[in-house]
């Protein structure tokens, strides 16, 4: 349907180029207008249903700079040449329409809005610079016949950039929604580059109202059915780390495009084209700062994350094991006492069949959130070893203190007031004085020792399996309590 319509309203135009009176083109102009703006209201419309939306707003903003370079030609028209404001608004808005283009192509996905900001100053000033450029050869037609050559050509390189950073980055997309706008944008790019560049160049000296204009309307036309349709991205995304290239070298896209036009200005705009330069380096460097201040945050997270147990919030088994070999290293060196205790919950299969999962994820919160508050000390560390068993290293204790602790422990999950009722554990502990003469994996292997023999003598206790060295004959001896 959206292609039907998009035909009729070709038909429509066509119609009124031949049967419109007058050279000024005044029914043609309204066609004109009309069709950015209604390729405009499509994307605010796919904005509302996309992902992409930024996109979509952006090139809805485009759209609506150039409907208004095309109404002050119109009144330019109209007028019959006698303003002589219109000509120089017609071309600020032309040159700024590419503005809101440059800046989605170049922005990279899920930043900050300062980084945002950042980009958007960048490109208006790429605007205003482009513009004074372009402005410089409008007011040379009169007098230098390779003026208006100039300023053509400096219209093909800004359709060019945008069409061809359109391709790149439809080819890179690996988001559906992203890669469906960059799809649609740069069809409408490429057509918009054709059609811009036969009109500027083979029929530049044809007033409006032809049936040239009917050119015109396509592009506008098409991007509006791209925007109406939201059908999957056919073809083949690029390799990943290709992907990764081109939205990490997106950014430099606005700072490169600032330079250039810079130094193209710099003759008959020197305040502007050091304001260019400046804003490009400067602009660079701080979004570059804020993108490492992000990138480092995101890499805290997924530290900690990688160290953290989802559901209890205590540390993983990876992170158990990197803390115990650790903590043991050192226990070695200095030949202090070290304590591993493995924590059990009793019959918590039973408990699960009987609640649950979503009582059963709710009581291993609970029992993780009283082991870590009960140790207490800096140096204790908690971790869940895995499905409804948790471990609590303990360095540096003396036997007596470890017992103590392991008792607090057991006691305080005994006081849990849970919907479901109460819950009990039983605690295996392994103790080596001096460390040196086992190892961690032996610590690992006593403590769940001794978790079984609390289990076996009835739960809800602490058992102790501890070794210890003779320090008359020098040998290892066992101690199960």
């Amino acid at each position: 349907m959206p292609v039907v319509l998009a035909l009729l309203y070709v038909l429509c135009h066509g119609l009124v180029v031949a049967f419109w009176p007058g050279t000024a083109g005044g029914g043609s102009f309204a066609f004109l207008t009309a069709a950015p703006l209604l390729a405009a209201a499509a994307c605010l419309w796919r904005a509302q249903r996309d992902r992409a939306a930024l996109g979509w707003r952006a090139t809805a903003l485009a759209l609506l700079l150039w409907a208004g370079g095309m109404g002050f030609n119109m009144v330019d028209a109209l007028s019959a040449g006698r303003s002589n404001i219109t000509p120089s608004a017609s071309l600020l808005l032309y040159v700024l329409y590419g503005v809101p283009l440059v800046f989605i192509l170049a922005r990279a996905r899920r930043e900050r809005w300062t980084i945002s900001l950042i980009d958007g100053l960048m490109a208006a000033l790429l605007g205003v610079l482009f513009f004074v450029h372009t402005q410089s050869f409008a007011d040379r037609i009169d007098i230098d016949d390779q003026a208006m050559a100039n300023m053509q050509h400096m219209f093909d390189i800004q359709n060019l950039c945008i069409a061809a950073f359109a391709v790149v980055r439809w080819l890179a997309g690996d988001v559906p929604e992203r890669r469906a706008f960059f799809r649609a944008l740069a069809l409408y790019a490429l057509g918009y580059l054709v059609v811009a560049y036969y009109i500027n160049h083979y029929t530049a000296e044809q007033s409006f109202g032809a049936y040239n204009d009917l050119l015109i309307d396509v592009p506008f036309l098409l991007l509006a059915v791209l925007a109406l349709r939201q059908s999957p991205v056919p073809g083949r995304v690029l390799h990943p780390r290709l992907s990764r290239l081109v939205q990490a070298g997106g950014p430099m896209i606005l700072p490169l495009l600032l330079l250039v036009v810079g130094t193209l200005v710099v003759d008959h705009a020197r305040p502007l084209a050091v304001a260019g330069f400046v804003v490009a380096t400067l602009g660079f460097g701080l979004r570059s700062t804020l993108l490492q201040i992000d990138l480092l945050e995101g890499q805290a997270t997924l530290d900690q994350l990688a160290r953290q147990d989802g559901l209890t919030g205590v540390a993983n088994r990876r992170q158990f094991d990197t803390v115990l070999q650790a903590e043991w290293n050192r226990a070695r060196r200095s030949g202090t006492e070290m304590a591993l205790l493995l924590v059990d919950i009793d019959h918590f299969k039973a408990f699960n069949d009987q609640h649950g999962h979503p009582a059963g994820d709710r009581c291993l919160r609970a029992v993780a959130a009283v082991l870590q508050a009960t140790a207490g000390r800096a140096a204790d560390s908690v971790a869940r070893y895995g499905g409804e068993e948790f471990a609590v290293i303990v360095p540096g204790s003396p036997l007596s203190g470890v017992l103590a602790l392991a008792e607090r422990l057991r006691m305080a999950v005994e006081a849990l007031s849970l919907p479901e009722g109460p819950v009990s554990i039983s605690i295996g502990v392994a103790y080596l004085h001096p460390p040196a003469t086992a190892s961690a994996d032996q610590l690992l292997a006593d403590a769940d020792a001794g978790l079984y023999a609390a289990k076996r003598a009835g739960r809800n206790q602490v058992t102790l399996h501890a070794r210890v060295l003779d320090d008359e004959s020098g040998e290892e001896g066992v101690i199960d309590c």
